[in-house]
């Protein structure tokens, strides 16, 4: 008993040295005080005398703590934030692993699957005029949610082997936060919302969002079954590049959509490979695949293959478009970052394989003010 309280005057003292001197905010301090008080009844009661449980519960709390403290700044209030990783942690506690499951804290998906949308957008728009806001909008609240049912089918899919991988044990369906029969309602809310988006575009378009349906159910079986879950993925999160030329011009000119689609493949094959990078060891434990233990060391020869491919259609969709000078100058841009992006990753580091994965938003949004420039450019011509 002796070794155990001074085990905890020991945790606390270091604690309050870790805040500063020995300057604690009083909650903090009164809050560890509770801790360590109550892990002490708790081994009272069960006969356990670990010093190292109460060293760990006190350092997490400590943890919590001070990420609560960099929330609210050093004088205690709460700082103005509008991260997504700011909103979630704000939101009710029962709220907050439905706001995780659809992955609201990580909005780096949702640009990916949304970018592609607003390029078909701004390419079929008139010439000389800017993109239609209201169906960027409604694409952006599409992707959202799609987005988010796409992520809550693969957690319902991948519960078991999300268990085992480091990165993923802690999503909400895995680590028992959320039951497979409340994400499946879930997902219910967010396809009726999504089918709601949906329902106010064109028959055509109508027609051609629904046929994705079956791409956003199977994609997450993929990994089991074959080495190119990628190249579903790609299939799936550049649909709308179709879907947004329907929704304006109310049908696809394929000679534009079809080469732009081949390119959104070959970005997501790029992008997500050096993503697939970060969990490779954890894969090969729990036996799924994809292109990055496939490529393994030729990686960056094969991503530099699909650079090629992308190019070449991103060329052939802006010249059946009729695109002007400013969007040629955005895809030697392009090139240039995924020539950067390619060179430069450290697909051994999953840190560096992170931060080059989510430089693609702004990869995404060069293309797209390449393709708005170039339509306002195309309208002054014509005049």
């Amino acid at each position: 008993m002796f070794r155990a309280r001074l085990s905890s005057r020991l945790t606390l003292a270091a604690l309050r040295w870790t805040t500063g001197g020995g300057t604690c905010h009083p909650p903090c301090l009164s809050t560890l005080s509770n801790c360590l008080i109550q892990n002490q009844a708790l081994r009272r009661n069960e006969g356990v005398h670990s010093e190292s449980t109460v060293l760990r519960r006190a350092v997490c709390l400590q943890g919590r703590f001070n990420s609560r403290q960099r929330e609210t700044g050093q004088g205690g209030s709460r700082s103005f934030s509008l991260s997504a990783a700011s909103v979630v942690n704000s939101a009710p506690a029962h709220v907050q692993p439905y706001l995780r499951l659809m992955r609201l804290d990580k909005p780096i998906g949702t640009w990916l699957l949304y970018l592609p949308c607003t390029w078909s957008i701004a390419l079929a728009a008139e010439p000389g005029s800017l993109p239609d806001f209201g169906m960027l909008a409604l694409f952006g609240t599409g992707a959202l949610l799609m987005r988010g049912a796409g992520c809550t089918i693969n957690d319902m899919w991948d519960k078991d082997f999300d268990k085992q991988v480091a990165r993923t044990a802690s999503r909400p369906i895995a680590s028992g936060e959320i039951s497979r029969m409340q994400a499946l309602v879930f997902l219910g809310g967010q396809l009726s919302l999504a089918l709601g988006v949906l329902l106010c575009l064109n028959y055509y378009s109508i027609a051609l969002g629904a046929a994705s349906l079956s791409l956003v159910i199977t994609y997450p079986l993929m990994k089991r079954i074959t080495y190119w879950p990628q190249l579903m993925l790609g299939l799936t999160f550049n649909w709308g590049t179709l879907l947004g030329w329907a929704a304006v011009q109310g049908s696809c000119d394929w000679s534009v959509c079809l080469p732009l689609y081949f390119s959104g493949v070959m970005w997501t094959l790029i992008y997500d490979t050096i993503y697939a990078h970060q969990d490779k060891e954890d894969d090969v434990k729990v036996g799924v695949k994809s292109t990055a233990l496939m490529f393994q060391e030729q990686t960056k020869l094969w991503l530099s293959g699909f650079t090629v491919a992308m190019m070449s259609g991103l060329i052939v969709a802006g010249v059946n478009a009729e695109q002007t000078l400013p969007y040629y100058v955005a895809l030697s841009a392009v090139a240039v970052h995924l020539g950067r992006q390619i060179y430069t990753v450290d697909i051994n580091k999953a840190e560096d394989c992170w931060k080059q994965f989510s430089s693609n938003r702004n990869l995404g949004l060069l293309l797209f003010l390449g393709i708005l420039v170039g339509n306002l450019l195309k309208g002054s011509k014509e005049s």
